[in-house]
């Protein structure tokens, strides 16, 4: 499990005094303050993060050293990491998206469907993309109790049941 987790990403910046369009991807969104400071995935540059006010599609917010449109128009498309331990733990049930992406997926027969590449949310609920061998194309697995009733970090699998003609 990675110590770092996405909690965020600059979509832009927002005026001319260099605050930036920022999107959260935190549960309660507003709590991306909370974690702060935030830092790049490979851990080389930290911001303090206070948000300004919320727009469609997230918030608008001062990074630490971003002091002009063209300092947070560079910064579009950062992807914004907090540790672990700065988040709040989950209920047995939910996972961060970080934890499923590389786990094996098995179904009920013990026969590998493939691996988790991402996990997407188009507006109903979560998908995992799955890769694997024999695959020519990636499949999306809908992420629910039903389809998938057991998620095991400890052994790094996820046991399946995929709807009939998935694969």
């Amino acid at each position: 499990m990675s110590d770092l987790i996405c909690v965020g990403a600059v979509a832009g910046a927002f005026g001319v005094r260099g605050e930036v369009r920022l999107k959260s991807f935190c549960a309660i969104p507003e709590d991306i303050e909370t974690y702060g400071p935030l830092s790049t995935e490979d851990g080389s540059q930290t911001y303090s993060v206070m948000l300004t006010s919320a727009i469609k599609n997230g918030f608008t917010a001062r990074l630490g050293g971003v002091e002009t449109k063209e300092d947070a128009d560079a910064l579009k498309g950062l992807r914004l990491f907090a540790p672990r331990d700065r988040l709040p733990s989950l209920p047995d049930d939910e996972y961060y998206h970080a934890d499923l992406i590389g786990l094996e997926v098995y179904d009920a027969g013990g026969a590998l469907l493939g691996r988790v590449k991402s996990v997407q949310n188009h507006g109903a609920s979560d998908l995992l993309e799955l890769h694997g061998p024999g695959m020519k194309t990636t499949v999306l697995l809908p992420f629910t109790l039903a389809v998938v009733p057991t998620v095991d970090l400890e052994q790094g699998r996820i046991i399946a049941d995929p709807p009939e003609g998935l694969f």
